[in-house]
C-alpha cells in the first residue's frame, strides 16, 4: 500500500511505500527534508503533521516528547504514514542538487591527531571527485553490517582526499578496526554526500560555531570553505573537549585566528588555564543576545540539544537560525548514523 505525502508550504508531493519513512521516501524522490541522524535521536527532522495519521516509529523520547506527539509533531526519519498526510516542513533545496554516489576509495594516509582521534585521508579512483557541501557526511559501507557515518572534515575545494576524524570508541567494532587493524592502502566503499548540515551562504549574519569532540570535523570544513570563498561574516568557534590534549590541529586554528576567526576552547573534565565547563555555557556567558546570529552546532546530542534549547529560550536565537548535526556514540549492536562509532 502506498500513501501520498504533501509538504507545506512548498506543495511538493511524493508517494510513500508501506514500511517506508517519510524522510527515506522524500530522499528517494529527490526531495530533501532537514535531517541528521536518521535514527530518531537528534530531532533535526522534526516537523508537524497537518493532516493524516502517522506511526511515530522508534523515535526517542528526548527527541520527540509525548506532548509534542499530541500537538501533531513527529520525526520524519521515523514516521511512517498510515494514510495520506500533509506535513509542514522546510525543504532543503541546495543539497538536493547533489545526488549521493557509491564509490570505492583507498586509505591513503592515517594520522593520529590525539590519543583517541585518528585522521583518515581517503583517495577516490583516478578522475573521480565527490561533490559535496561543506559540513556534509559520508557513509562507510561494510559487508553484512550497517553503514558507519562520518563527517567530511575537508572543504569542497580541497578534495584531493576525503578527510575523516574518527574517535576510538570502546566497544565500537569499526573504530577498533581503524585503530588496531586498518592500514594504508586498504580499500573501503563509501556513499555520499549525505546530510543537511552545511553553510547557508544566503545570510550575512555573524556565525557562532559550537563543536564538541570530533564535531570539530564538519565545522572545520565549513570554516575553511568560508575562508576560501572570501566570506566576510564574523565567525566565532567554541570547541568543547574533555581534556586539553583532546584539542588537535592547533596550528590550523592559529592560522584561522590570524585571519579573523575567534576561537574559544572549553575543557570540561580537567583543570587548565583556559575556559572550563560546558561548551554551550561558555557561549551563554559571552553572548547576551543571539537574535541577530546563526548557530551551527555539531557533536554529542546532549550538547546540541542544550545549545538549541538555551540559545532559543534565553538568548533570542530564531529557531530557523540554528543548524545542527548530532553524533550518537553507540557500541555494537545498536549503531546508527554512527559517528556511532566515531
Amino acid at each position: 500500500m502506498t500513501f501520498t505525502t504533501t509538504i507545506k508550504p512548498g506543495n511538493h508531493s511524493f508517494s510513500v511505500e508501506q514500511d517506508e519513512t517519510i524522510l527515506d521516501a522524500g530522499l528517494k524522490h529527490g526531495i530533501t527534508l532537514p535531517y541528521g541522524c536518521r535514527n530518531g535521536v537528534c530531532g533535526a527532522c522534526k516537523g508537524k503533521v497537518l493532516e493524516g495519521v502517522v506511526d511515530h516509529g522508534n523515535s526517542q523520547a528526548h527527541a520527540l516528547s509525548e506532548a509534542e506527539k499530541a500537538a501533531g509533531m513527529t520525526l520524519f526519519c521515523c514516521a511512517q504514514p498510515r494514510s495520506d498526510v500533509v506535513i509542514e516542513c522546510r525543504e532543503v533545496s541546495v543539497s538536493n542538487d547533489i545526488p549521493a554516489r557509491t564509490l570505492p576509495c583507498r586509505v591513503e594516509k592515517m594520522e593520529k591527531a590525539a590519543d583517541d582521534v585518528m585522521v583518515l585521508y581517503l583517495r577516490l579512483p583516478a578522475n573521480e571527485r565527490l561533490q559535496f557541501l561543506a559540513g556534509q557526511y559520508i557513509d562507510i559501507l561494510l559487508k553484512d553490517d550497517k553503514p558507519r557515518s562520518f563527517s567530511l572534515a575537508n572543504a569542497p575545494h580541497d578534495d584531493e582526499f576525503l578527510q575523516l576524524h574518527i574517535r576510538n570508541i570502546a566497544g565500537g567494532t569499526f573504530t577498533q578496526h581503524v585503530f588496531n587493524k586498518m592500514k594504508e592502502r586498504d580499500i573501503l566503499r563509501i556513499k555520499g554526500p549525505l546530510g543537511t548540515f552545511f553553510l547557508h551562504e544566503d545570510s550575512g549574519k555573524p556565525i557562532v560555531f559550537v563543536a564538541s569532540g570530533t564535531g570539530f570535523a564538519p565545522v572545520k570544513a565549513i570554516i575553511e570553505h568560508a575562508l576560501y570563498s572570501g566570506m566576510q561574516r564574523p565567525m566565532h568557534l567554541y570547541w568543547g573537549v574533555r581534556k586539553p590534549s583532546d584539542l588537535y590541529m592547533l596550528e590550523r586554528l592559529k592560522e584561522w585566528e590570524a585571519r579573523g576567526i575567534k576561537f574559544t576552547p572549553v575543557v570540561s573534565d580537567e583543570p587548565w588555564d583556559g575556559r572550563t565547563g560546558f561548551v554551550h555555557q561558555a557561549v551563554l556567558e559571552d553572548y547576551s543576545d543571539l537574535s541577530g546570529h546563526q548557530v551551527y552546532a555539531c557533536g554529542a546530542p546532549v550538547v546540541v540539544e542544550a545549545a538549541h534549547r538555551e540559545f532559543t529560550t534565553q538568548r533570542g536565537l530564531p529557531d530557523e537560525e540554528f543548524f545542527s548535526d548530532a553524533f550518537t556514540f553507540v557500541p555494537k549492536p545498536l549503531d546508527r548514523r554512527v559517528e556511532a562509532e566515531d
